[in-house]
């Protein structure tokens, strides 16, 4: 049985990890130990459900940190900094949130220390525990509808006061668009980036630069491409995501809020009535007990992490493209690292 430490008890932390926490422990209450969650965040010191410390070294002292899974909710600027913390003080089994880093260099950096400190890191990007993407998985496995030609993903919400309230993250690529792109890569296999663009966020005469809509086109290595779009100005909710093959159209949608756990998909296939199926997708929840199962078995494989770091490289490449001349700095620091 295993403790729960959440370092970083903001918007992901406090809002998403906490309740999705509940209900992975009463679904699964042999793999979490008892007693409350350990939080800790110098700027929320009250939170139900989670007594808060003071430092990482009082945490260590209330739980042992080898029976002990750490939820890093903090900013991503400041992810290789508190790994290195937390491995000092003997936590191996982080959850992280999306998207692992920021940069190669970073990327780099946590390469190394996982490697040295024996970390068992998982990133918290649900979509790859959905049962809408399990669902998508298997049928381009099975190869029933013939090649998977192309692959877009659509993640519209509209982020104007949590943009203005908060600097944790860039650009809109660092929001929505780690989503896609793991469950691109899953589904797709390895790619490179074609093309990206960044749109500004204006509201009330201030423009943020960089936060308004993202886009990134992909070439996988399996000749399939893949577009993803993300508009943070849009006055509409969707996370839509459409998988094109030789005989048949997917079209799924992803859960957009906490108000609804539900996904649909829809199959069209031609000479055929289309299909529409609409199931639980409540993957926060289902992610996590997946992680905690495989940390209480001691087995570190079966997450998605590769994926991630694939991501991340991608993200790498869609920055440089949006940002020229950064691009061979990030990339030589990254080798020599």
């Amino acid at each position: 049985m295993l403790h729960t430490l959440i370092v970083g008890l903001g918007r992901s932390g406090r809002g998403l990890h906490v309740p999705s926490l509940a209900k992975a422990r009463a679904a699964a209450p042999f793999l979490f130990a008892p007693g409350p969650l350990l939080g800790l965040d110098p700027a929320h010191d009250r939170v139900d459900g989670v007594r808060t410390v003071g430092s990482l070294e009082e945490a260590a002292r209330l739980r042992p940190p080898a029976q002990t899974v750490v939820h890093l909710c903090t900013p991503p600027r400041m992810r290789l900094e508190m790994l290195r913390d937390l491995a000092d003080l003997g936590y191996r089994r982080v959850i992280v949130e999306k998207p692992l880093a920021l940069d190669l260099v970073e990327l780099a950096g946590i390469a190394r220390l996982r490697r040295a400190r024996d970390l068992e890191l998982n990133v918290a990007t649900p979509w790859s525990a959905s049962s809408l993407t399990r669902r998508l998985t298997v049928v381009r496995r099975s190869g029933v509808f013939g090649a998977l030609r192309a692959l877009t993903v659509v993640q519209n919400k509209p982020r104007f006061t949590r943009s203005l309230e908060s600097t944790s993250h860039p650009t809109a690529l660092d929001i929505e668009v780690p989503h896609a792109l793991a469950v691109a890569v899953s589904l797709a296999g390895d790619a490179d980036v074609v093309s990206a663009d960044l749109s500004d966020m204006c509201v009330e005469g201030v423009r943020m630069p960089g936060l308004g809509a993202a886009r990134v086109d992909l070439l996988h290595q399996s000749g399939t491409m893949t577009r993803i779009e993300s508009d943070l100005t849009c006055p509409t909710r969707e996370r839509r995501i459409v998988l094109e093959f030789d005989t048949a159209v997917l079209t799924g949608h992803y859960p957009c809020s906490e108000a609804d756990h539900t996904a649909q998909l829809a199959v069209a296939v031609e000479g055929r009535a289309p299909a529409r199926s609409v199931f639980a997708d409540d993957a926060l929840p289902a992610f996590l007990r997946s992680c905690y199962g495989r940390y209480a078995r001691s087995w570190p494989g079966g997450g998605d992490l590769t994926a991630q770091i694939e991501a991340v490289r991608l993200l790498a490449e869609a920055r440089n493209l949006c940002a020229p001349g950064t691009g061979a700095r990030e990339v030589d620091s990254a080798v020599g690292a």
